[in-house]
């Protein structure tokens, strides 16, 4: 199961430096107040250091973290959501997540792009470029039901009202995410796949001075989302984008003490994506290779099995289940089985976070 998470913000706010952070493909950073042409792509493993842990027990040839797809996506333009500058918006459309820069430092040398530094202004700028475009969307789709409306059509008539609640909605500068319609109305919008309705994590890119506690720019966002379901997170770029350079694991640990940090951002931004995104992880551990696997929180164990293939699940049969706590208090799979903490569960059983999977399947 595959996470694409898109970095989205106004040009010169510190996106492409974020990135870095978190990417072993290192973009080209600019002091010249525009967005790049393109957007940079990164694959990056997700830290879990429970992998780690999961090897003293059982020596294995190779260890696999889950992956996540970061897009560095060129910076906005206040176009009204039309033009050149904002052709990125198709990147924004293929993600699961969005991650939304927001510059909370001052540094003269590089112009912000408004002229002055105001994250609050700038989160307003970037929603109202997604609503235009969103809003365009949505007139199109409403455009071709409107003749299937007006001959009868019963559905195409619910999905018009449907459709004018969107469009009065956006219009009044509200997000899709927070249209007030009910949960299975929201089918006649699910092929626009509508920017608004991403969930957001906002990042506030603060000076190394503010890593730990933040400043005064970062605690104006806080105080503007304090009744939004999101996160907002205090992030170094530039210190932790030159840390994460470093070679030896020891430096960048001594380095990032340095500065107050116990982590790195990008550890703790994964873990907010996972979390806005309901995602959890499970492991398969054996002599060959020890892998942690994304699931959505909630899935049976047939479910599971199915994002590490599609004949598991087909052909599913049971699974033999360890908790990972069990296994590393006890030490083995054996030491599991022996004392009752090997469960076999069948079709209905819902997987948890760290649980250790064996399945059974025949096709």
């Amino acid at each position: 199961m595959g996470l694409k998470c898109g970095i989205i913000g106004l040009a010169n706010v510190g996106k492409t430096t974020i990135f870095n952070c978190m990417s072993s493909t290192k973009a080209q950073t600019s002091v010249v107040a525009t967005g790049s042409g393109k957007s940079n792509l990164s694959t990056i493993n997700v830290p879990d250091d429970r992998l780690y842990v999961l090897e003293k027990f059982q020596p294995t040839e190779k260890i696999v973290h889950t992956t996540v797809e970061i897009v560095d996506i060129p910076g906005l333009s206040k176009t009204g959501g039309k033009g050149e500058g904002n052709k990125f918006l198709a990147d924004v459309r293929n993600c699961d997540a969005l991650i939304h820069v927001l510059r909370c430092f001052d540094d003269p040398s590089l112009p912000h792009i408004e002229g002055s530094v105001d994250p609050v202004r700038d989160i307003e700028t970037v929603n109202f470029e997604l609503q235009v475009r969103d809003l365009e969307s949505i007139e199109k789709k409403l455009q071709k039901v409107e003749k299937a409306a007006k001959v009868g059509d019963k559905d195409a008539k619910k999905a018009f009202e449907v459709l004018s609640i969107y469009k009065n909605h956006l219009e009044s500068f509200q997000n899709a995410s927070t249209v007030p319609v009910d949960e299975q109305d929201k089918k006649y919008v699910e092929d626009l796949f509508l920017l608004t309705t991403k969930p957001v994590i906002y990042v506030c890119n603060v000076d190394e001075s503010s890593a730990v506690d933040g400043n005064e720019y970062s605690n104006k966002v806080k105080e503007y989302l304090k009744n939004e379901d999101t996160e907002v997170l205090i992030i170094a770029g530039k210190i932790e984008a030159e840390i994460s350079e470093l070679d030896s694991e020891e430096d960048r640990k001594a380095f990032l003490e340095d500065v107050g940090l116990t982590e790195p951002g990008v550890n703790k931004l994964i873990r907010a994506a996972y979390s806005i995104l309901n995602l959890e992880t499970f492991f398969t551990v054996g002599p060959k290779e020890i892998r942690a696997w994304t699931m959505k929180k909630g899935m049976t164990a047939p479910q599971a099995a199915g994002v590490i293939h599609s004949d598991l699940e087909r052909g599913f049969i049971r699974a033999e289940v360890m908790k990972y706590n069990d296994f590393i208090t006890l030490g083995s799979e054996q030491a599991c089985r022996e004392k009752g903490k090997l469960y076999v569960e069948g079709k209905n059983y819902i997987v948890e976070d760290g649980d250790i999977l064996h399945i059974r399947f025949n096709v």
